[in-house]
């Protein structure tokens, strides 16, 4: 099974680069984030017309958005509020394999890492502290998924720079360690670094960056996780990278992982 996670800074304005991912990979789940698209012009019949006719989306106009794509019936969808915010940043769904899935889009945090004196940075903050409360209440023996923008890069071989990143909002001390305790409380595992477990591995670079490519300061934020069932069902993992050289990129580059159920 091939799952791959893409925050895609709009699902309409790059639906073309979306559908060429589907056509070369063949994934069996797709979860989108930041799709920035009400769910009344979502996109679906160009996702049905592609071979993936089950389909769970939220979303808002210009902003947030998660969508989960799927060649398998889809048996349930759900999501939670966050952070005293009704918007869309969560969507679970429950396969007819019994497998869940739950695609998050974090907040990002703003520029400045002071909850005092930054309400996004804040917002961030509360939000990481209910998913790892939510996380310590799952069913941990249940075969599931957690994936998304995370937007923290946790390790130093996650960022092009640790010590230039450390004060940096997405790197700092407070959110990784926030990020650590939702995968302890969780008992998740980082699938992506149990496939590939040293080295440098970035899934995002800046618009900022004049090229991009030839500078490669990057920073892993998109992330996924599974529960211990899971953990020896991990079959591969990758970072696509060229995806963000495609034509009207995203910045971010899809995850994927493959299990062997």
């Amino acid at each position: 099974m091939k799952i791959i996670t893409w925050n895609i800074n709009s699902v309409r304005l790059r639906l073309p680069i979306v559908l060429k991912l589907l056509a070369e990979q063949q994934p069996d789940v797709l979860c989108l984030q930041e799709t920035k698209c009400p769910d009344e012009a979502f996109p679906a019949e160009a996702f049905i017309a592609a071979g993936y006719p089950h389909l769970a989306y939220r979303g808002e106009k210009g902003y947030n958005g998660v969508a989960t794509i799927a060649r398998l019936p889809i048996r349930s969808s759900d999501h939670a509020y966050w952070a005293q915010k009704q918007d869309c940043r969560h969507l679970s769904v429950e396969l007819n394999n019994d497998l869940i899935i739950d695609n998050f889009y974090i907040p990002a945090g703003g520029d400045v890492p002071d909850a005092d004196v930054n309400d996004k940075f804040a917002h961030k903050l509360q939000f990481l502290a209910e998913l790892a409360e939510w996380s310590a209440h799952r069913d941990h023996g249940r075969p599931s998924v957690l994936l998304g923008d995370l937007n923290i890069a946790p390790r130093e071989d996650d960022v092009w720079s640790h010590k230039q990143l450390l004060k940096i909002v997405s790197h700092t001390p407070v959110e990784v360690d926030a990020l650590n305790r939702i995968m302890e409380d969780g008992q998740w595992h980082d699938a992506v670094r149990l496939a590939i477990p040293d080295g440098k591995l970035y899934s995002w670079w800046s618009y900022r960056a004049r090229d991009w490519a030839a500078a490669d300061k990057g920073r892993r934020l998109d992330h996924i996780w599974v529960t211990p069932p899971l953990r020896e069902q991990i079959a591969g993992a990758e970072v696509i990278k060229s995806a963000r050289g495609w034509e009207k990129p995203s910045d971010h580059a899809p995850v994927v992982i493959r299990l062997n159920i």
